[in-house]
């Protein structure tokens, strides 16, 4: 048995079936040769309370279906590779700023999300991290203007309601997200200035 199953196996590691933990190891992805091993079938992952950063490693899961990263070192510019068929994924409690280039790469690499829960970041103001409601609320629209198919964010079921305002606000097509402001409501020149950073950094 390599260092690596070893490690995998007996100091917090499980791997059961399509499942696989790796929560608690202290690492900043997983041992390659396992991934190189089983990543081809791995549907579920866990890499909660570990130091990751970078995301390329995820290009071994390619039929990955849910990803917890709780407790890591994600940023908005984090690098995610093609995951068709990812529905669940829990980033909570990482170092997201960016909401609008967060959610853009989301959109671009995991156009199938149903399941997004990204409490405790900045980007995701929130009674827990001294947001205000509105804040909260738009937020909400935000994301769900964003990403289409996403049926419940951050333990709460997207509604209709919040649909249709999410895009009545936002629009069918790709906004820049604006800084965060105790309103929920832009002003026409606040969306032209959005629409023209995002030209600008595309």
């Amino acid at each position: 048995m390599s260092g690596g199953q070893s490690a995998l196996m007996g100091t917090g590691g499980e791997r059961t079936g399509r499942r696989w933990s790796l929560a608690y190891l202290d690492v900043e992805e997983p041992p390659a040769d396992l991934a190189e091993k089983y990543g081809a079938v791995i549907t579920e992952l866990d890499l909660s309370c570990n130091r990751i950063s970078d995301l390329r490693f995820l290009s071994e899961f390619p039929v990955l279906t849910s990803l917890v990263l709780d407790h890591n070192q994600i940023t908005s510019h984090v690098k995610i590779p093609d995951l068709p068929h990812l529905e669940t994924l829990w980033v909570n409690h990482n170092q997201i700023k960016n909401l609008g280039m967060f959610v853009s790469t989301l959109a671009a690499h995991c156009p199938n999300l149903r399941y997004l829960s990204m409490m405790n970041n900045e980007a995701a103001p929130s009674f827990f991290n001294g947001g205000t409601y509105p804040q909260y609320v738009d937020f909400r629209y935000y994301v769900i203007s964003r990403l289409p198919k996403i049926e419940v964010l951050d333990y709460t079921s997207v509604t209709a309601d919040e649909r249709d305002e999410a895009n009545r606000i936002y629009g069918a097509h790709p906004r820049k997200r604006h800084k965060k402001s105790a309103s929920t409501k832009m002003t026409s020149s606040q969306r032209k200035d959005m629409d023209t950073n995002n030209k600008d950094s595309s």
